[in-house]
């Protein structure tokens, strides 16, 4: 039975985040808010916004190795996404999310161009399941997956690492540095919920599974902060990543299964220009191995522009065996 036929407390949907910037109304929209708030380039940096149909590749690996997703839903900025070569059967299932649907009542904070404004409040999609596997529009299937691999039970599989912090917590300057302000974010998450600097538990770029009643319950208890990640407009070192509060919430609470397996890629902004192309067309091959179930791609064009054949390698790893 496919997952969208079950009741919305059994079946597991999927949620992904996706905006064209280089359309024209978002990108007027975008510079003109940017000229009237201080950022960083971290938070302003073009590649966030870019779009070279990721969100295709992302679809079409779900439609291949998740078939039992649920309802898969797309959280875009008065925007209508037209991905290639959707199966139908997937298609019947896709529903569009505006922002102001997430942000009703709090329109202020609107338009937002930060994915951890937007990540804070996914869990008022309406009619999303309780329990959801988020997905970033640069993150694909690569291999069959069970709902075992993203849930065991109601509990969240966290696939990720604990980390020592401390010398980051003990950097004044590091605390405000824009080039590492997904470890800023990810260890404000942890410390609101009380853990050290110490060991905190770093989650891998993949998939995040998600309760969708952990979410709201921490909207409450930390109403204050919740209002303050959405009103930056821009990626701040400020704030904090809602996956790692809510991972950090279920750790808390015993209520996940953590796991460390080597099932995952994640092929990072800046490894283009960093190290050999030889080295980067190994790692990305391994996308083809049946071992790797997961391949986040961080700036495909520009991955794309420096090896060719990049796309042509996805496409083969997202197709159904």
């Amino acid at each position: 039975m496919l997952q969208n036929a079950l009741p919305v407390g059994d079946r597991i949907d999927a949620v992904i985040t996706w905006v064209d910037g280089a359309d024209p109304a978002h990108r007027a929209k975008r510079h003109r808010h940017m000229l009237a708030a201080p950022a960083n380039e971290n938070g302003t940096n073009p590649h966030r916004w870019a779009c070279s149909d990721e969100l295709g590749f992302c679809l079409r690996s779900i439609a291949n190795h998740a078939p039992w997703i649920g309802r898969v839903w797309i959280v875009t900025d008065a925007q209508t996404p037209r991905p290639q070569s959707i199966p139908p059967a997937l298609a019947d299932r896709i529903t569009i999310i505006d922002h102001r649907v997430l942000f009703a009542g709090h329109e202020a904070a609107l338009p937002t161009f930060n994915s951890m404004a937007i990540e804070s409040l996914i869990w008022r999609i309406p009619g999303l399941a309780e329990r959801f596997v988020y997905f970033n529009d640069d993150v694909f299937l690569t291999a069959p997956i069970r709902p075992g691999d993203v849930f065991a039970g109601m509990k969240p599989v966290l696939r990720g690492k604990w980390v020592d912090r401390s010398a980051l917590a003990a950097d004044a300057a590091a605390r405000h540095d824009p080039a590492r302000l997904n470890e800023l974010a990810q260890s404000n998450a942890a410390a609101m919920l009380g853990f050290a600097p110490a060991r905190q538990f770093a989650g891998a770029h993949v998939v995040h599974p998600m309760r969708r009643s952990v979410l709201a319950a921490l909207f409450d208890d930390h109403h204050a902060a919740f209002i303050a990640n959405i009103g930056h407009r821009f990626r701040d070192t400020g704030q904090f990543l809602p996956q790692t509060l809510h991972n950090h919430a279920c750790i808390r609470a015993g209520d996940c299964v953590l796991r460390d397996a080597a099932d995952h890629l994640h092929l990072r902004s800046g490894a283009i220009a960093e190290l050999p192309l030889a080295d980067v067309r190994r790692y990305l091959r391994r996308a083809l191995q049946p071992e790797v179930k997961f391949l986040c791609v961080n700036d495909l064009p520009q991955v794309e522009a420096a090896i060719p054949q990049a796309r042509a390698w996805i496409e083969q790893a997202i197709q159904a065996a």
